[in-house]
């Protein structure tokens, strides 16, 4: 018998395993702290655990509305409309998905043609390039600049051209910590206005911003939110990254076209922990004092950082720090991630992978939802870091 063998190229000939994973397995090989990959260590509410069994119990365990369960489907739309002024019909304009990364990865499938441009801000989270390849697109990176990673519009504006087809931004931004300011939303508007440009929004942090600052969510903007779909996840939100649940908002004529691919790649998502998301969502609190959660656990990491040698600008939103480390070394920081691991037993993630052509900053990211005893055992690594 005749055995089978592929002489077809691959569709992503460049794709590698993620550098998540590889620090991942590298990190327990060493019994390392884990501070590289972005998940929290601690329990979710157990209120909210409870209302999926709750769910559960009831009954709620066959197949969901392929666009999800409405009364989820309702209290989103409520939210937007209560944090940005804008109003989504919940039947037509709301699609829940399997997290934002598949969320991501519709938008682009439904829209993006062989040859086609996506502008891409560098650096980016992993998810977006494979996807743009995958669809037979053309990722356009556009680096963001300097140790505060902004956006030069000029240079933005010099990159789109006829076949640009998308725009994909992430704001507040992994793995900078930066959030894009209204001035930069507006900057962006004045750009796509007279275009026939997509803008993807990647809006995991959307409730994870800092200092009095607020999420500029591009459903606020008129413009740019008849263009855009914008992605938000409730793992992240919620502490269950593991129950993979998010949701994508667009108006009703692009989100049409959304859900032609999202019935196909997994026509619905998991019908009991819609449920018990559409009860939690009733009280405001438990996303609104998110931003107080996570900015006590940035400033107890930054404050445990004194007598190091680390430098940082102190991170706007996500839940990640940016340390720059030109003050101890002239590693590499791929090298320099690599011993702190096998050496001092301590992972982060080198971001010099997210940038366009590698560009090594000279920075480390770390994860700060993590227990208080976490960090602390952390940052004391960090201050004998030499």
């Amino acid at each position: 018998m005749a055995i089978f063998k592929t002489n077809i190229p691959s569709k992503l000939p460049n794709a590698k395993t993620t550098i998540f994973t590889t620090v991942g397995n590298l990190a327990r090989k060493h019994k390392a702290i884990d501070l590289s990959q972005g998940f929290p260590n601690f329990e979710a509410d157990k209120k909210l655990m409870g209302l999926v069994s709750d769910a559960m119990l009831h009954g709620h365990n066959q197949y969901a509305a392929m666009q999800g369960y409405y009364g989820l489907r309702e209290i989103i739309a409520e939210k937007i409309e209560k944090l940005h002024n804008r109003s989504y019909n919940p039947e037509k304009e709301i699609t829940v998905t399997v997290g934002a990364t598949q969320a991501i990865f519709t938008a682009i499938t439904a829209f993006v043609h062989p040859g086609d441009e996506v502008i891409v801000l560098k650096p980016a989270y992993d998810c977006y390039e494979p996807a743009i390849e995958v669809n037979g697109g053309v990722t356009v990176p556009v680096q963001l600049k300097g140790k505060d990673y902004h956006v030069d519009w000029e240079e933005f504006r010099t990159r789109i051209t006829p076949k640009t087809r998308m725009v994909v931004i992430n704001t507040p931004h992994n793995p900078s910590g930066r959030i894009f300011s209204k001035t930069d939303m507006l900057q962006l508007q004045e750009t796509l206005r007279d275009t026939n440009i997509i803008l993807v929004s990647d809006e995991v942090y959307e409730h994870i911003v800092f200092d009095g600052k607020e999420h500029e969510s591009a459903s606020r903007l008129d413009d740019l939110a008849s263009r855009s779909f914008v992605c938000a996840s409730f793992g992240k939100t919620f502490h269950v990254t593991g129950w993979k649940m998010g949701y994508c908002a667009a108006p009703a004529e692009l989100m049409h076209e959304f859900r032609k691919t999202h019935q196909f790649a997994v026509f619905c998502v998991d019908h009991p922990v819609q449920r018990a998301m559409a009860e939690y969502l009733k009280n405001e609190a438990h996303y609104l004092e998110l931003k107080d959660f996570y900015q006590q656990k940035r400033d107890y990491f930054l404050s445990r950082l004194a007598g190091s040698k680390f430098k940082f600008i102190p991170s706007q939103g996500t839940y990640f720090q940016l340390l720059d480390y030109t003050a101890i070394t002239h590693e590499s920081d791929e090298v320099l991630a690599r011993r702190l691991i096998v050496d001092y037993k301590l992972a982060s993630i080198a971001i010099s992978s997210f940038n366009l052509n590698n560009r090594d900053d000279k920075v480390l990211r770390f994860c700060f939802a993590k227990t208080e005893d976490t960090l602390e055992k952390a940052t004391e690594i960090l201050r004998r870091v030499q």
